[in-house]
Parts: structure tokens; sequence; C-alpha cells
């Protein structure tokens, strides 16, 4: 397999505005560097000063430098055939497409970016920033934010990558879309504008009906996910049904789970599923033994009745890890909880941990108040507060307001309304309707992240 090891300089950080400076690529064949192309690159626009102090790169510099379109042949020919391979490919990657798109060419290669594939290859260093990470590895930089100096930095760190887990680096490439299996009116360029941010997402079919509602952190990433989808039947037919995708940024997780369970309640897009089997696989039920015990079990939600359920978990991990939290934090029986299965006495009862319930030592009264005390500690505590979290932009913040331990609404505050009293932020609020749906959603949630800063409102 042949690499493109690439790295550029660029007049800014954005796609759309910005042009590439600078170009570096060195080809790789596995085992060393094959060739090498680096240029300066004029980008016809004024070089911002701040850009010029990062990288030394100067208008004057690049006056007499070929423009983008005078060596684009040369990259397609030079890249043919090889991973492109840089650190942070998304931005490398994206801008050299940009600069294509502009001549009208759609540029696509498979890619791999150095970042991700060094946190999983390399485990445990403080930063995997370039400069950082290749000075604690000991990789000469010369020329830190230039093209050269850094495309040949992380082709060292690409061959430490190989030579470390070659097997490892190849789960780490990424496949662009192919056009050719797509949806013929889905637009390509408007997928390139999707951002890579927390929100929810629509797929329409050609009548403009929704077929499809998802939500992700990262809903670009989430969106190539689908369209690369070839390896199911229903997967390439949702691939050929696409023909519009909108999406709506939320910043909020907790938001984009809620909207996206109103938005499936209200639709009921032909490709979802029933949203607590897709979204909470596993969840928590109670029942009585003939003995009178109050038992606590893991169970799959599609084979429970929803009146049953105590709570929801999205792995089974989760469910399991709760479930034996509650059973240490208050002093439950392992095997009544399912935990530790055995004809006889659980382990805990073993190092007295356990009062004998699992054989009949402890009365089914007793320890049942245990249990219930336990499961009252799964209801949400009816205070009245704000929850916040990261707005869609830098100039706000998330809401969700909780009243009384019932989920009222939720929105997005700008910064300079925050200042006021929290009174006033309920005027940005859409206030929904409460329903089991939004209760699990929130309850699972809260416990997950217990930490999230809140707002405390007088009931």
């Amino acid at each position: 397999m042949q690499y493109a090891i690439i790295d550029i300089e660029t007049t800014g950080g954005s796609p759309k505005s910005s042009k590439i400076t600078e170009i570096a690529i060195f080809k790789h064949n596995g085992t060393e560097i094959t060739d090498q192309f680096v240029t300066l690159i004029n980008p016809e626009m004024e070089i911002p000063d701040f850009i010029v102090k990062l990288t030394g790169i100067s208008d004057e510099m690049v006056a007499g430098a070929p423009k983008f379109y005078e060596i684009a042949r040369q990259i397609v020919e030079f890249t043919e055939d090889c991973v492109f391979v840089a650190h942070n490919v998304g931005f490398d990657y994206g801008m050299v497409r940009q600069e294509f798109k502009r001549l009208g060419f759609d540029y696509r290669r498979t890619h791999l970016c150095t970042v991700r594939a060094s946190r999983y290859v390399i485990p445990g260093h403080e930063s995997y920033s370039l400069g950082k990470l290749t000075r604690n590895l000991g990789i000469e930089l010369n020329g830190r934010h230039r093209a050269g100096g850094d495309a040949l930095a992380t082709t060292h760190l690409f061959q430490m990558l190989l030579e470390t887990d070659k097997n490892k680096l190849s789960t780490f490439l990424q496949d662009d879309l192919n056009p050719a299996v797509l949806n013929p009116n889905l637009d390509l360029d408007m997928l390139d504008e999707i951002p890579n941010k927390t929100g929810v997402y629509k797929f329409f079919n050609e009548f403009s009906q929704i077929i499809y509602i998802g939500k992700s952190k990262h809903i670009r990433k989430r969106i190539d996910q689908h369209l690369k989808n070839t390896k199911t039947k229903k997967g390439m037919q949702l691939i050929r049904d696409i023909h519009r995708i909108e999406f709506e940024l939320t910043g909020s997780e907790l938001i984009a789970l809620l909207l996206e369970s109103k938005l499936i309640k209200e639709h009921r897009p032909v490709y979802n599923t029933a949203l607590k089997k897709h979204l909470f696989p596993y969840c928590l039920v109670p029942y009585y033994d003939e003995a009178g015990y109050l038992h606590l079990c893991t169970a799959l939600t599609s084979k429970r009745n929803e009146a049953d359920i105590l709570t929801y978990f999205s792995t089974k991990r989760d469910a399991s890890n709760f479930l034996a939290n509650l059973c240490e934090n208050y002093h439950l029986c392992q095997k009544l909880c399912h935990i530790y299965l055995s004809g006889s006495a659980c382990f805990n009862y073993s190092i007295r941990k356990c009062d004998g319930a699992c054989i009949g030592e402890e009365s089914p009264e007793v320890y049942n108040l245990r249990v219930k005390e336990a499961i009252a500690h799964l209801e949400i505590v009816p205070e009245t507060y704000f929850l916040l979290e990261n707005g869609r932009s830098r100039g706000e913040k998330s809401l969700v307001l909780i009243e009384n331990g019932i989920l009222r609404g939720y929105g997005h505050v700008p910064f300079y309304i925050q200042r006021s009293h929290p009174r006033n932020w309920k005027k940005f609020i859409s206030f929904e309707k409460d329903d089991r749906d939004s209760r699990s959603i929130l309850g699972v949630y809260l416990r997950q992240n217990p930490d999230l800063p809140r707002i405390h409102l007088e009931s």
C-alpha cells in the first residue's frame, strides 16, 4: 500500500474562506520514503499578519509561487492510489478538497489521521499535538508550522505507528463516500457543509417524506457512516432512498436526545425502529419470588412490559455496573440481584456483606425495605433548576429546564443574558410536553453525567 503523508499551511482555518499557501507531500511505501513534493503556493489573497507570524510565510514569499490550479494536476498524479495521511487529517484533507472543488474537480482519497491513530496505537501521552508528541517520542521536527518540516515529522511518526502495530493502524483507514452508490439527486456539496457537531439530522426521500431521524455528538461523521453502510440490504436501500438531508445543531447531547425522541414520535420515519428499544436496549426490572423477596435484575427492553421497567440503559455493561453499585450501596444480596448465580448463599454472605436473604436468614420484610430504598434512588429529585451545557456556538449556553423533577423544556441562552437573573432565562425555553420517554432519557442522562452544572430556582 502506498501512502501520501501531507501537511499544508493556509491563510486561515476555514476551507470556505481560506487558501493554501504551502503544501508538502512525502510518498511512503510502508517501509520508507520513496518521493517528495514540496512547494509554496500563491493563494491569490492577502495573508493575515497573525498567520505570517505563525508560519513565517509572507505575501512577498508567495508572490512568485505557482497558483493552486497550476500544480493541481501534479498533486492528483502524485497522490494517485495513495492513502492521504495527515496529523488532524480532517483539516488538511478538507482544505485540499476545497481547493479542487473551486476548480470543479471532485478530489477523493482514502484517508488516515495520525492523531486518532496515535491515541490508539501509542496511548498514554499527555498531548497528541504534533509538536508535543514528536518531542516526547524523540522525533526531530525542524521547521515547525512549515509544511515541509511538519510533513516530514508526521512521516516519521507514521513510520513509528506502522512498526508498532500495522494491523491496528489499518483500522483507521477512512474511505470517502462513493458517489456511485448514492441517490443521484443527493447534493454532495451540501454534505460538505454539514459540521461535525452535536445535533439531530433528518433524511428525506424524493417525496420530501422523513424516512430516518438520528442524533450524534458528531453528526457529519455519523451521516458519513450511514452513507458508507453498503454491507446490509437495509443500509443500501436507505442510501438509495436519501434524496435530501437536513440537520439541527443543539450543542447539548441531552437536547439532541430529547429532540430526536420528539421528532421520531411526530413523524414515525419508516427506517426508525421503536425508540426505547433503539436508544435503551437494556432495562432494570423488579419482581417478587414465591418467598416474598423483592428481586432486581437487568433485562432486554424488548422482552419487558413498559409498566414494569424501573429505568433504562444504553449498554449491557452500564446496566450491570449500575446494578452492582446499587447492590453495594444498599447492602443488597448479589443472588437476589442476579449478579451471583448460585444454588446456595451469595459470595457477599461469605464475607459478611449480605445478611442472608439468599438463604432465608434475613426476612423478606426487612430485606425488601432496602430494595425499595434503592428503587426510590432511581427517581429524579423533585427540584427546580436549569441544566447547563455547551451551546451551538461559543456565544451561548444550552439550557434544560427541570421543574419539581419534571422536564419542562429546553433552549439556548446568549452569554450576555446569562449575567441576568435565571428567571429571565425562561423566555429562551421551548416548553415541551412531559412523557415517559423524556423522563427515561433525562434519568439516564443525569445518571451518566452526575456533575452537570445546575442553576437552582425556587420551585
